[in-house]
């Protein structure tokens, strides 16, 4: 016998037109949201960086390929890592279909990393990805966009990642994470960090996020940024587990990079 609470289909029912009065309050509180982004001023970006991609070096503007507008993805790989981050993976894994649909809605995507080509280039074939990926050669890029910070700023509690300052490095690499989960020995940053070949220091130092771009008049425009659980609607997997019976259901990292499930 089921702990869950049971009932009737008319209970059910009840109960399930009540849920979608909240839910229809959020869906337009939602689109309330959206607007409030498109309606950000924008702030010309002036600076020239470059960039490494398949079809060569690239400017910012190249990017755009084209297209008036261009979202970029903040997507954690380091210099020293062996493999992307499996977050960031597994949010790649739901992007990457839809990215042909973008393209032809004048929108441009590119996940930018501070990786060489050639090791995000590896990873991406072992992945199966088709989306443009382009390394920013460990330049400003991210760091403009607070999405890489040094060891220094580590261990001074200067980092401002999610628009907020973050405390010192030994709380952090106690074993917390953005979602701050608890758990017993490992912390679950480790556990991620193992998984890229990194100390939980390094993978710490690149941080994800998203940013949006527009080119207007031959000039370009940064008109949003988003890290952190700003990220969880970009996050696939997390909208369907939502509708699961169960939910998220989890206490820890239980995702994998897609070509690793099942191994001992």
């Amino acid at each position: 016998m089921t702990a869950h609470v049971t009932g009737t289909r008319e209970k059910w029912l009840a109960a399930r037109l009540e849920l979608l009065a909240a839910e229809k309050e959020l869906t337009r509180r939602s689109d309330e949201l959206a607007r409030r982004r498109q309606d950000l001023p924008w702030v010309r970006v002036d600076k020239e960086y470059r960039f490494e991609t398949e079809q060569g070096s690239a400017s910012l503007k190249d990017l755009f390929r084209g297209r008036s507008q261009l979202l970029v993805y903040h997507f954690m790989f380091g210099p020293d890592y062996t493999a992307g981050c499996p977050s960031c993976s597994s949010i790649a894994d739901g992007f990457n279909g839809i990215v042909v649909h973008l393209e032809n809605h004048d929108v441009a995507f590119s996940a930018v990393s501070r990786a060489p080509l050639a090791k995000l280039q590896g990873f991406k074939r072992r992945m199966g990805w088709t989306f443009p990926w382009a390394s920013s050669n460990d330049g400003d890029f991210n760091r403009d966009f607070s999405v890489w910070f040094t060891e220094e700023q580590q261990r001074e509690g200067s980092i401002e990642y999610n628009f907020r300052r973050e405390p010192p490095a030994p709380e952090l690499l106690a074993g917390k994470t953005m979602q701050e989960w608890q758990s017993p020995g490992e912390g679950p940053v480790a556990q991620i960090a193992a998984m890229t070949g990194t100390d939980v220091a390094t993978y710490t130092r690149d941080r994800p996020g998203v940013s949006a771009f527009v080119l207007d008049d031959g000039n370009v425009y940064h008109t949003y940024s988003s890290y952190a659980r700003g990220l969880d609607g970009l996050w696939g997997m997390y909208q369907w587990l939502d509708r699961a019976p169960k939910g998220r259901n989890e206490s820890g990292v239980w995702w994998r990079l897609h070509d690793e499930y099942g191994r001992s």
